[in-house]
């Protein structure tokens, strides 16, 4: 525990830092799933499922460790109900992969419908570039809180949550084709496996929303000085 106090020390951030990063690697595990359900390899999607409650595990033992180390006795330049909030956030897009992982899995042998494999590949990528975003604008708050709150560097990190927002109204476009995509294909698939795939491209929009959701949280930290 003591490890993150000095971190706290070093960089109010540095700590959430680390979790993050444990939080991607559960995160970008969504994708190979998909490609092993496309290609019907459902020992490969069992063995990642399993990846990702180990990862997200190991995320929520360092999330855990940080909720008490978050110092209450020395000065943060950012207050200390942020970094908790921002904390969660991360929490819940680790969630998100897991919840994805179980509805993958929880129905033996689930097939991904031919018909819907590029539309639905096209939007995991999409659904990961929201992520992908929204960590590089917390690591820009990273910069700019270590670097004193620049005017210009505050300006910059905004523009790029205005990215991420971009990014997930791009994502719920996609979302929205794909679900239409899903239910044309009704005479084809039981209301269970529509049901389903519908539950499942919900939780992957919820990843994109804890997403934004995080670089909202950056905004408000950013101009509530």
């Amino acid at each position: 525990m003591g490890t993150f106090v000095d971190m706290f020390r070093h960089s109010p951030l540095q700590p959430l830092h680390e979790h993050m990063k444990k939080v991607m690697e559960c995160v970008h595990l969504v994708r190979p799933m998909f490609e092993a359900l496309r290609n019907a390899n459902h020992d490969e999607l069992e063995r990642l499922t399993k990846e990702v409650f180990r990862t997200e595990h190991e995320a929520d033992i360092i999330k855990n460790e940080i909720r008490q180390s978050i110092p209450k006795t020395f000065y943060l330049p950012i207050f200390r109900g942020d970094l908790l909030g921002h904390l969660t956030l991360q929490d819940d897009m680790a969630d998100e992969a897991e919840d994805v992982a179980v509805l993958l899995t929880i129905k033996r042998k689930l097939v991904l419908p031919s018909a819907l494999t590029e539309q639905a590949m096209d939007y995991v990528d999409k659904i990961l570039r929201v992520c992908e975003l929204a960590v590089a604008v917390s690591d820009q708050l990273r910069a700019v809180i270590e670097s004193g709150f620049p005017p210009e560097a505050v300006t910059k990190a905004l523009g790029h949550v205005g990215e991420v927002e971009k990014a997930e109204w791009e994502s719920d476009r996609c979302q929205y084709k794909l679900s239409q995509a899903l239910f044309a294909l009704e005479s084809e698939l039981s209301p269970v496996d529509i049901m389903l795939w519908f539950k499942i491209f919900g939780e992957l929009g919820q990843l994109a929303n804890d997403a934004e959701g995080l670089a909202d949280r950056v905004r408000r930290m950013l101009t509530s000085r």
